[in-house]
């Protein structure tokens, strides 16, 4: 977790017999989006390999959380899974559909 006076996220992991579900909640910009990155390099680490962001709680992503997405994806993939995300709100479900990442990782892709 990163959590400062101006900045937080907070990155959950749910292992599944599946699939690992990392839940996040709060900001997702140039700061934090290293520590996605890191929790989804545990995962693939672990030999995990199907992936599902959940967005439902997060206020905020800018283009580096776009490239942790992208990053993710191309990681997952790489070892034979996927990277999906799930319940995108708001300005960022509007981010993710201007950027066309709702399409290539939203649930129904």
């Amino acid at each position: 977790m990163i959590d400062d006076a101006s900045v937080t996220l907070r990155v959950s992991r749910v292992d599944r017999p599946d699939v690992v579900v990392l839940r996040l909640s709060g900001e997702l910009d140039l700061s934090t989006a290293p520590h996605l990155s890191e929790r989804i390099d545990e995962v693939v680490g672990d030999g995990r390999t199907s992936i599902v962001i959940d967005l439902e709680e997060v206020t905020f992503c800018d283009s580096t959380g776009m490239s942790a997405f992208i990053r993710g994806h191309h990681l997952s993939s790489a070892a034979g899974g996927s990277l999906r995300l799930t319940g995108a709100q708001g300005v960022v479900a509007r981010v993710l559909k201007i950027s066309g990442l709702d399409t290539l990782l939203g649930d129904d892709a």
